[in-house]
Parts: C-alpha cells; structure tokens; sequence
C-alpha cells in the first residue's frame, strides 16, 4: 500500500499515530496537498501521521483490509503508540468496518463526514425510531454496511469514536443518526458541505481539542 509519513519530530515517534484513509478518487497525497500535515505540524501536535492509499477493488475488498492490517496497522501498534485510524467519506466506513472486526487493535476513531451506507439503509434505521429499534439482521454477516451499523449499535469497546461533519454535507442524514448515537463531547458540526475545505476546519478543531 502507497502511504506517506509525517513524523510530529524528527528522531523520534510521538505517542500516537494516526493512520489517514482517503474517499472515493481520493489519495494518500491530497491530505497533504489540503493542509492536514501542516494543521499538525503548525501547531506542534504529538502525533505521528500516516496517510495511505487503500488500493480497493470494491467495497468488502477483504484482501485490502488483511493489507491495511498487516502493512499499517499492526506495525503500527508495535512502535507502542496509541493507534487511531481516522476517514474521509468512504475511508470512513473502511474504518469503521476495520474496528468491527479488530476493535481490540484501536485506541479511536476519528471520523470526518464519512459515508455511512446507501440511502435504503439510513431510511430503514430511522424508520425503525433509529438505532435502538433497528435489527442489522444476518445480511450483517457479508454486507459492509450492515456491520458498521451493527457495531455502531452493539459497540462495547474502549476505543473513542470522534465524528465531524458539515452541516451541508448530502450525507448529513446517515451522520445525524451516528452522532445520536455518541456523547455530544464527541461530535463536531459545523457549515459547510462534503468538501476538503470542511473537513479540514474539522481537522483543525480536533487537533485544538484533543492535541493541544
């Protein structure tokens, strides 16, 4: 897997890294390109960043998942750092499909405006009076969507989940429901729509509040 590094120090690793997945027709460099690296770097956050490229063929590619495990993640956990894997768009739900399965491997979630599923599914949550009421059933088993939702609903884990979104984004509905979902504490709104310039400003107030 293509990926880029942005140590927080030269000489030595900060005590948490974060593992960047892009959207769909997304990259590796556009973090870089947009700013995420220097947000960092401009105000002195301990944290090491790890921008990949997730190279999937389709959505349940599960060869890219063993990939993004055995090449970043677990690496990653051996350097003795406090591992979050953060997400754009459809790097979200990669992420949370990823905690679904190794949950024991992550210390957060960052999420930023993720794609959460298709239109069908968030009407047939909310219609079910949301998470509380709603059955992810056996299809959760081999469809990526019904699992993140699945864990979303039954997750007892001790990683953090952070989610940021715009307020405009057209997938505001889905992170409506995920946000009831969470302590206010851990949910960032702000204007804006599904762009880079939104999830940037999401960016920077999550390193002002959690690195700073």
């Amino acid at each position: 897997m293509r990926k880029i590094f942005c140590a927080a120090g030269e000489g030595c690793r900060a005590p948490t890294q974060m593992i960047w997945l892009p959207g769909a027709y997304h990259s590796a460099q556009d973090f870089v390109d947009e700013g995420f690296a220097r947000a960092a770097a401009q105000r002195r956050a301990a944290v090491d960043l790890l921008f990949v490229d997730l190279e999937m063929q389709h959505l349940d590619d599960r060869d890219a998942f063993r990939r993004l495990r055995s090449e970043i993640v677990l690496p990653a956990r051996d350097t003795g750092a406090a591992v979050w894997l953060a997400g754009i768009s459809l790097g979200g739900l990669v992420a949370l499909d990823y905690a679904s399965c190794h949950q024991d491997e992550l210390d957060g979630l960052c999420l930023l405006a993720p794609y959460l599923g298709n239109r069908m599914l968030i009407n047939e949550i909310a219609a079910a009076s949301g998470l509380a009421g709603w059955d992810p059933g056996e299809l959760a088993e081999s469809d990526a969507e019904r699992r993140i939702w699945r864990y979303i609903k039954t997750r007892n884990d001790s990683a953090q989940l952070f989610l940021g979104y715009g307020q405009h984004d057209r997938f505001s509905a889905a992170h409506g429901l995920l946000a009831s979902a969470l302590p206010p504490t851990r949910v960032d709104i702000i204007a804006g729509g599904h762009e880079w310039r939104t999830w940037l400003r999401l960016w920077e107030n999550f390193l002002d509040s959690h690195f700073t």
